[in-house]
C-alpha cells in the first residue's frame, strides 16, 4: 500500500467516531427522551430511600446498599460489575440526645432538638450540667481565653452570609465551625461545644455532619453537637434573659472499631478504546437521621442510570464507560482512597471523571478541570446542551470522591444542579424521598449522561 493511502487510512480512522452537530443534537434528544420516560432513577432511588434507609458507613443499612447497587447495576445493563474492599469507620449515635435548660425565674423547662456530630465522644453516662459561652468566631473565643471558656459550653453562633449567590460558599465558611470548633474550645478548657445548623432554613432539625478531634490543638476530646435553627434562637433567647444559662447535655454515641466495606463499579466495555475510563459516580453511604435521598442517594442513581442509558439504547461506548457507588464520603473518604489505590495498582487510565453529590435538584451547571483539555471540549458542547437547562460551564471541577484521581493527572467534573433548597435538607432527618421531585432527578440524570455520551464520543 502507498504511504498516501496508508495515511489516508490512518486518518480515516481516526475521525470515523466522530459526530457532526446535528448528529449530536440528535443523540441528545433521543437521551433525553429515554430519561424522561423510560428512566429508572426515581424507582431506584425510592427503594434505596425507603427499604434500606440511612447508610452510615460500617451499618447494617450501608452493608445492604452495597448488595443493592451491584443488582441495580446488573440490571442497568453492566458487563461486570466489581467489589472494591475498604475499611470504614464505624460510629453509632446511640439513644437519641437530649439538651434542655431550666429558666432561674420561672423554673421552665426549655428542651432544645440537637444531634450529635458525627465522631464526637458521647457525655458522661448521667450527662453534663455546665454555663453556656457565645462566640461569634474563632477570634472571639481567642479573646475570651481559658479564663472566659474554662468549665463551660462554647455555642457557635454562626450563620449563613446571604450575600453571597452560593449556599455552597456560605456552607464553606461557617463548616469551620463543626469540623473544627470542639478542639480550639478544648484548648481553652470548654467542656462541650453545640453549633447552630449549617444551613439558614428556620425550622427544628438539627445538621448532623462529620468533626474531627485535632490532637495537636488539644489532646482532649469533647462531646460536641449541632443545634437546630429554631432551637439556636431559643437558645439566644435564654441567654439574654440568663447570661449565667446552664445546659443539661447528654449524648450516647460512640464509635465502634472499623468496619469492612465496598465500593461498587459497574462498567461497560469500551469498543475503541476499552482501556480508557470515562466514570460517573456518587456516594453510597448516608448520614443516620434520614433516608440519604438528596445526599447522594440522587447522584448513585444517576450514575447508575449511565450504564442503563448505553445498553437499553443499544449504543455502544468507544471507552470504557464506569458507574461508581462510593463508600464512606460522609465521615472518612475511605472509599475514594480505595480507588484511586485500585487505580494505580492495576495502572489505570480514565479520560474524566463525573461526582454528582449536590442533591436530586434541576440541573444548573458544571464545573470542569482544564486538565487534558477537558474544560475545552465541555465548552464546545454548550451550545447542544442548552436546551436541557445547563446554564454554564465554569472552570475548576471536582468532588470528594474523585479528588483523589486528581493527583494521577484525571480531568474532574463536578456536576451542579440547583443549590438554593440543598442545605435546607443536607445531613438531616429531612432528607427523605418525598423531597425528591422525579422530573428535577430525571433531567439532572439527562445531562449527567449527556456529558459522558458527548466526553465519549469526542476523545
Amino acid at each position: 500500500m502507498s504511504k498516501f493511502y496508508i495515511l489516508s487510512a490512518v486518518f480515516l480512522n481516526s475521525v470515523s467516531f466522530a459526530q457532526s452537530p446535528s448528529q449530536d443534537s440528535t443523540s441528545l434528544r433521543k437521551i433525553f427522551d429515554f430519561y424522561l420516560t423510560e428512566s429508572h432513577c426515581y424507582k431506584n432511588l425510592e427503594y434505596l430511600t425507603t427499604q434500606i434507609g440511612g447508610r452510615i458507613s460500617g451499618s447494617t443499612q450501608a452493608a445492604q446498599a452495597v448488595t443493592w447497587a451491584k443488582k441495580a447495576m446488573y440490571e442497568a445493563g453492566a458487563d461486570t460489575v466489581y467489589l472494591q474492599p475498604c475499611m470504614v469507620p464505624h460510629w453509632v449515635r446511640g439513644v437519641k440526645e437530649t439538651c434542655t435548660t431550666v429558666n432561674i425565674k420561672t423554673k421552665q423547662k426549655t428542651t432544645y432538638t440537637i444531634c450529635a456530630l458525627g465522631g464526637s465522644v458521647a457525655t458522661p453516662i448521667p450527662g453534663l450540667i455546665a454555663e453556656v459561652i457565645e462566640v461569634n468566631s474563632f477570634d472571639e473565643l481567642d479573646k475570651l481565653g481559658e479564663a472566659g471558656v474554662k468549665g463551660k459550653i462554647v455555642f457557635y453562633n454562626v450563620f449563613f452570609d446571604h450575600q453571597h449567590l452560593s449556599t455552597g460558599t456560605c456552607y464553606g465558611e461557617t463548616v469551620k465551625y463543626r469540623w473544627a470548633g470542639p478542639s480550639k474550645a478544648a484548648k481553652y478548657g470548654a467542656v462541650a461545644t453545640i453549633v447552630r445548623s449549617m444551613s439558614s432554613i428556620n425550622n427544628d432539625f438539627p445538621h448532623t455532619g462529620a468533626m474531627g478531634y485535632d490532637t495537636t490543638v488539644c489532646k482532649t476530646k469533647i462531646p460536641c453537637c449541632a443545634m437546630s435553627y429554631v432551637a439556636a434562637d431559643k437558645l439566644l433567647k435564654e441567654l439574654k434573659e440568663n447570661p449565667k444559662l446552664k445546659v443539661s447535655l447528654k449524648m450516647n454515641c460512640a464509635t465502634l472499631k472499623d468496619e469492612p466495606s465496598f465500593n461498587v463499579v459497574g462498567e461497560i466495555k469500551g469498543t475503541q478504546k476499552p482501556n480508557e475510563i470515562i466514570l460517573a459516580g456518587g456516594h453510597l453511604d448516608s448520614w443516620d437521621l434520614g433516608q440519604g435521598a438528596h445526599d447522594d442517594g440522587a447522584g448513585v442513581v444517576q450514575s447508575i442510570e449511565v450504564l442503563a442509558m448505553y445498553k437499553k439504547q443499544g449504543i455502544k461506548p468507544r471507552h470504557t464507560i464506569r458507574a461508581v457507588a462510593f463508600m464512606n464520603e460522609e465521615n472518612g473518604g475511605a472509599g475514594g482512597r480505595a480507588y484511586l489505590e485500585d487505580t494505580k495498582k492495576n495502572k489505570l487510565k480514565h479520560i474524566a471523571a463525573l461526582e454528582s453529590d449536590a442533591g436530586g435538584f434541576s440541573p444548573r451547571g458544571i464545573g470542569a478541570d482544564t486538565t487534558l483539555g477537558l474544560y475545552k471540549k465541555l465548552v464546545s458542547f454548550k451550545e447542544l446542551l442548552n436546551p436541557y437547562f445547563l446554564q454554564y460551564i465554569e472552570r475548576g471541577g471536582g468532588g470528594a470522591d474523585i479528588s483523589p484521581l486528581k493527583q494521577l493527572g484525571v480531568p474532574l467534573i463536578g456536576f451542579e444542579p440547583d443549590g438554593q433548597k440543598y442545605f435546607d435538607y443536607h445531613h438531616t432527618a429531612d432528607d427523605t424521598f418525598d423531597k425528591i421531585n422525579k422530573r428535577e432527578l430525571e433531567l439532572s440524570a439527562g445531562v449527567i449522561g449527556s456529558i459522558i455520551y458527548l466526553t465519549d464520543m469526542h476523545n
